[in-house]
């Protein structure tokens, strides 16, 4: 079976929950926070079929898989109703946060299974074992890029709505009115700059570089559950 129709078939899984968790997670501390809104939407749920949007988290991330380029997708937003928070301000904040952070913990999840893996494994990981230790492999390295490419201070990731929480009420407006220009925003910079200007690009000058630094230290952790 091709090399590359396997790896893609590694990374569906790991990037769906991953990004499934990542919106529950709002959603969960929307929750704690005073807005009930994605609950009674009912997408307080890992039902993938809730989540998934057919264009972002399969065809975008598995086109771009294919292609040999860094891997983002998105699933539907999880709705948030900024008004219903106790705290407006602070709350979104910490709503916006909750969604890299578990995938942080999802990352160091996948590294201690992935530890477990190679310590108790009675044979050569090769066959369907091979394909389990690929995808936790890939479930880790999705994770830590979701979670710091939503960190990017661009409308609309997390990112965002932690700096506008910590810029100045006034200079938090003017940010504010950026929203609208956010995704054409996100293509000029995330693709039409690298492209037009290559080596210049964010993904690989300013997120790859800490990616690297974290999965280093996630496979530190895997060795140390292995006992390597």
């Amino acid at each position: 079976m091709n090399d590359t129709f396997l790896l893609a078939l590694a990374m569906i899984p790991a990037l769906v929950i991953a990004i499934v968790c990542h919106e529950v997670a709002h959603g969960w501390a929307a929750l704690m926070l005073g807005d009930p809104t994605a609950k009674e939407r009912r997408r307080l749920t890992l039902n993938p079929i809730r989540h998934v949007d057919p264009v972002g988290t399969l065809l975008v991330p598995g086109g771009l898989a294919l292609a040999g380029m860094p891997v983002f997708g998105w699933a539907k937003p999880v709705p948030v109703d900024y008004r219903r928070l106790r705290d407006p301000r602070t709350g979104m904040m910490l709503v916006a946060a909750a969604g890299p952070l578990t995938n942080l913990v999802l990352a160091a999840l996948g590294a201690v299974v992935l530890g477990l893996t190679a310590r108790f494994a009675s044979g050569p990981l090769d066959g369907a074992l091979g394909y389990f230790v690929v995808t936790a492999q890939l479930f880790i390295l999705i994770n830590i890029f979701l979670a710091l490419f939503n960190l990017l201070p661009i409308p609309p990731f997390d990112g965002s709505h932690i700096l506008e929480g910590l810029l100045p009420r006034r200079a938090a407006m003017v940010y504010d009115r950026l929203r609208p220009l956010g995704f054409p925003l996100v293509f000029v910079l995330l693709v039409a700059v690298p492209y037009l200007f290559p080596g210049s690009g964010i993904v690989e000058n300013v997120v790859a570089p800490p990616v690297d630094w974290l999965e280093g230290n996630y496979m530190r952790l895997a060795a140390f559950v292995a006992g390597a």
